[in-house]
């Protein structure tokens, strides 16, 4: 008699398209899938799309999906046997994946020990260093303070990049040219850190300038083999953050080519790597090779060698952490090209600004070749609290030319109303010259050197009301439960929505956030005196900070608290 086996229940700790993706992976797998939701996500695309869905019973990213104890209690609660960690949020820590397993959960990714030995980038530099790979000059323990920082430039020289220790995404990454600004940097980068992974531990390296960002997607069965899938360009970076990737790496010679994938290859191999990662380099214009680090978990850009290998990493993540095993034994030979844009909710004229806010009108393009992963909907709000992107749009075609040819169409037919996006940054880059195949010069800092000035600003969405759940007890047939209802739906829809869509009184002497975000530092006294254009404050706006200039001249008087939660077009101060 054959035992039919139990299905497996995967609880996804994420939000967003990542949710989405691995929800359709789990059906496709004849999994159950569990979402989690913070309450703004109560009616998100990924919570409707699960099998079933549990409320994580609060409305930042500390209190949810940054929430261990929050997490393993859902995953209980919902007799999950499995956790699937998306990426970013907790899908590189170390103790979560402890926690899940010590749960007697599987957790769907590296083993926690390869995690803080790939994790801790000083760590994973020393690996590097073991198995011969190339390197540019830095510390191999963390900054003391910046006084650190500041040492190590004036012996190596600038450029440098301060980084956290611990995470990714660019967040926590500061790049400075001049020796003045070394010690801020340092500040801002431990700022962002904390903020963005609870720890602010940063190191220092040499900066390659104008480097291509190179990145090698790897496979592990957890006993030493690892398996290259392909490699990607993710050089079209603004903030440090990817807004375009491809797949291959456009113009390497076969003798680059092999470097990237072998050095990738033996760091994995040196730590036993389970699961799918990416390794990450810089190649510099004279040729120079550089680690850079390993993120042990699923990029945001996998579509891409998904799209030229037809490996699905999702489904092989599935088959290591249940223990079937690798579907490929070697490096496929890829097919034709892909490119993937991410569509955040962002205004490149404004510097690339957040720009949340709800998702009005929705045009999705489709045809030949064109795959679109999004946990956005039309009607949907991109929330303030939480990341910027509304979806991916990845196109695959025989040529990069050809890729270019059907991104071009793609772009156009996309329509989206409500937010300011990256659309027209994205069909602005792709018809540059130093964007082209035979002519291709892109690099980490090219869209801030030679783009952003030629950018044209487009129009603030309307705010929307808070999302925020309002809990109240009730009895349904005996039992208590809990219900959390939106704080609008309680008050009045339609009272709260036309109060929250009012527009700011126009005084002259108030200095306004340009984005939702939290204040993070005053970089100006109270009642000191000010010239137009000078830097003021730090807001922290969807994980990155951005910097706040005074609108005019005058007297300072702070109207906001540090810390304080700041809506778009919230007061700041007054310059009187």
């Amino acid at each position: 008699m054959t035992t039919v086996p139990t299905t497996r229940r995967v609880l996804i700790a994420n939000r967003g398209e990542i949710a989405v993706r691995v929800i359709r992976a789990c059906a496709e797998a004849g999994y159950t899938s569990i979402a989690v939701y913070a309450d703004q996500d109560a009616d998100a695309l990924h919570v409707r799309l699960a099998d079933e869905a549990v409320g994580l019973g609060g409305d930042t990213a500390a209190t949810t999906y940054l929430s261990a104890d929050a997490l393993l209690a859902a995953a209980v609660q919902s007799g999950a046997d499995a956790v699937h960690p998306g990426y970013g949020f907790l899908s590189e820590s170390a103790a979560f994946a402890r926690a899940v397993e010590g749960a007697g959960l599987v957790w769907i990714g590296p083993t926690p020990e390869s995690i803080d030995a790939l994790g801790d980038k000083m760590t994973a530099r020393r690996i590097a260093q073991q198995v011969g790979a190339p390197l540019a000059a830095g510390t191999d323990e963390p900054l003391a303070g910046p006084a650190d920082a500041v040492a190590f430039a004036e012996e190596h020289g600038l450029p440098i990049a301060i980084k956290a220790a611990f995470g990714g995404g660019g967040r926590g990454l500061k790049v400075v040219r001049e020796l003045s600004d070394v010690a801020e940097a340092f500040d801002a980068a431990t700022r962002e850190a904390i903020a963005a992974f609870g720890r602010g531990e940063c190191f220092v390296e040499r900066f390659l300038e104008s480097p291509r960002h190179i990145e090698v997607q790897v496979l592990g069965d957890g006993q030493g083999a690892v398996v290259v899938v392909g490699d990607r360009d993710c050089s079209m970076q603004r903030r440090n953050q990817k807004l375009i990737e491809e797949a291959p790496a456009p113009g390497l010679s076969d003798e680059q080519r092999s470097r990237f994938h072998h050095a990738a290859r033996s760091i994995c191999a040196e730590v036993l790597y389970r699961g799918a990662g990416t390794v990450e380099f810089l190649l510099a214009a004279d040729g120079t090779i550089s680690f850079l680090e390993v993120n042990t978990r699923l990029q945001v850009e996998h579509p891409v060698t998904e799209a030229v290998t037809g490996v699905d990493l999702v489904r092989e993540q599935f088959r290591i952490a249940f223990g079937e095993g690798m579907s490929i034994a070697e490096t496929p030979v890829p097919v034709g090209h892909a490119f993937e844009f991410r569509i955040n909710a962002e205004d490149p004229g404004r510097g690339f600004l957040p720009s949340p806010g709800r998702v009005d009108r929705l045009r999705i393009p489709g045809g030949p070749g064109v795959r679109w992963d999004s946990g956005i909907e039309e009607g949907d709000i991109v929330q303030p609290a939480f990341d910027s992107m509304i979806a991916k749009l990845i196109v695959h075609a025989d040529t990069r030319d050809a890729a270019l040819v059907r991104a071009r169409r793609a772009l156009r037919e996309l329509a989206v109303e409500g937010p300011a996006t990256v659309i027209p940054f994205d069909l602005l880059a792709i018809d540059e010259p130093a964007f082209g195949t035979e002519t291709f010069a892109a690099h980490t800092q090219w869209i801030e050197s030679a783009l952003l000035p030629t950018l044209e600003t487009q129009a603030r969405p309307r705010s929307v009301p808070d999302a925020a759940l309002q809990r109240f007890p009730v009895e349904i047939d005996g039992r208590r439960v809990v219900l959390g209802l939106p704080a609008s739906l309680l008050a009045g829809l339609g009272r709260a929505t036309d109060a929250a869509s009012a527009v700011p009184a126009n005084d002259p002497t108030e200095l306004r956030s340009p984005a939702p975000g939290t204040l993070v530092r005053w970089l100006v006294d109270d009642g000191a005196s000010v010239s137009e254009g000078d830097p003021v404050a730090v807001i922290d706006a969807m994980k990155m900070e951005t910097t706040v200039p005074a609108h005019r001249a005058g007297i300072l008087l702070h109207r906001a608290e540090l810390s304080a939660a700041i809506a778009a077009d919230g007061m700041l101060a007054v310059i009187d």
